[in-house]
């Protein structure tokens, strides 16, 4: 047995009164999980703590929180972990983020993560006819989506989001990889149209900032932010769709800048994005206009010398021969019969795929 100290974050909106933290200490072997020791000072000391929780076991998903400031399952946090990753061995625990607190680490998951997921139509619809028997799928094909359904809807992408911080309308990076699981499943006919609506939507599958935070709160290795990367690639090179957002043009001026270049030209970016991938898509007027909307935040990144005038008009240079280098991997990758990708069921490493 040890001794550890919780700060638990108390709220409760009815009272009126402000979050407060909370501390109480309790004995119990270090294995033990967080959650755990919650339910003791609760039995022990204040039978009004508020949490969530179900199996204990890391399959429901019900007892998400932050502890020490990162999100999880408090029933798969150790106790001697957690208190080795607090600044002063008190080990904090908080509700979730991005979502409204019900009471202390209780969050409103209706009002956010659940209605994100009903907006990407979460069920299959099956390609008519349908057979009398069971549906034979392709073992590659399921292993493919497995990943996406290792899923327990815990929350803890959402609660980490950097996106919907700033986005609330952002669909979420749960939601998305659920989007994926359909969309990567060959029995279900609307998969050009799941695409096309995450592809038209402003707060969709391009509102999302590649921070990786959701990769790394996600306690079951679903990776959302590789899901969406999977969203994007079938909507842009396998459908060929085009969206309003200048989504899927915005990454095909990064890929063929990087191509070209060996790194990425940002003066170039911007007209790429909206005028096409080409050296003359400043002189298009949908890129006339955005370069012209901008003008302000480049005068200002000037005035503060983050940019010159020579960087920001002439293309970055890299030796012929690490250019030449760069330019092998796209031919390798793109000279492919079939896209590779690896996911938490199809193993290996990146190197061995050049």
């Amino acid at each position: 047995m040890a001794e550890f100290t919780l700060k638990l974050r108390r709220y409760d909106p009815e009272s009126g009164e402000p979050a407060y933290w909370d501390e109480h200490t309790v004995d119990l072997e270090p294995h033990r999980s967080v959650l755990e020791a919650i339910l003791q000072a609760r039995a022990l000391h204040d039978g009004s703590i508020g949490i969530r929780c179900s199996c204990r076991a890391a399959i429901c998903g019900s007892c998400g929180v932050r502890v020490n400031g990162k999100p999880g399952l408090a029933c798969h946090t150790h106790l001697d972990k957690a208190q080795r990753g607090a600044p002063d061995g008190v080990i904090e625990v908080e509700p979730m983020g991005n979502m409204p607190v019900i009471k202390d680490l209780i969050v409103d998951m209706d009002a956010v993560h659940w209605k994100k997921i009903q907006q990407v139509t979460p069920w299959l619809a099956a390609k008519q006819p349908v057979p009398e028997r069971e549906y034979l799928v392709e073992h590659e094909a399921m292993v493919d989506v497995t990943q996406s359904m290792a899923c327990i809807q815990c929350g803890a992408c959402v609660s980490d989001c950097l996106s919907m911080e700033v986005d609330p309308d952002f669909v979420g990076p749960a939601a998305l990889a659920k989007a994926y699981r359909f969309v990567g499943d060959p029995r279900d006919a609307r998969t050009k149209s799941r695409l096309q609506e995450l592809a038209d939507d402003p707060h969709g599958i391009y509102d999302c900032t590649h921070c990786f935070k959701c990769i790394d709160a996600c306690p079951k290795g679903v990776a959302p932010m590789s899901q969406i990367m999977r969203l994007r690639r079938r909507a842009g090179s396998d459908c060929h769709i085009e969206d309003p957002n200048n989504g899927e043009r915005h990454e095909r001026a990064f890929v063929s800048l990087v191509r070209d270049f060996g790194l990425l030209n940002e003066a170039e970016l911007l007209p790429r994005s909206y005028g096409g991938d080409s050296a003359l898509a400043k002189f298009k007027p949908a890129a006339a206009k955005e370069l012209a909307s901008s003008l302000p935040a480049i005068a200002k990144a000037l005035l503060r010398r983050k940019v010159t005038p020579s960087t920001a008009l002439r293309p970055h240079k890299l030796p012929a021969s690490d250019l030449k280098a760069i330019k092998h991997i796209y031919d390798t990758v793109e000279g492919r019969a079939e896209r590779v990708e690896l996911n938490l069921y199809i193993s290996g490493r990146d190197e061995d795929l050049l």
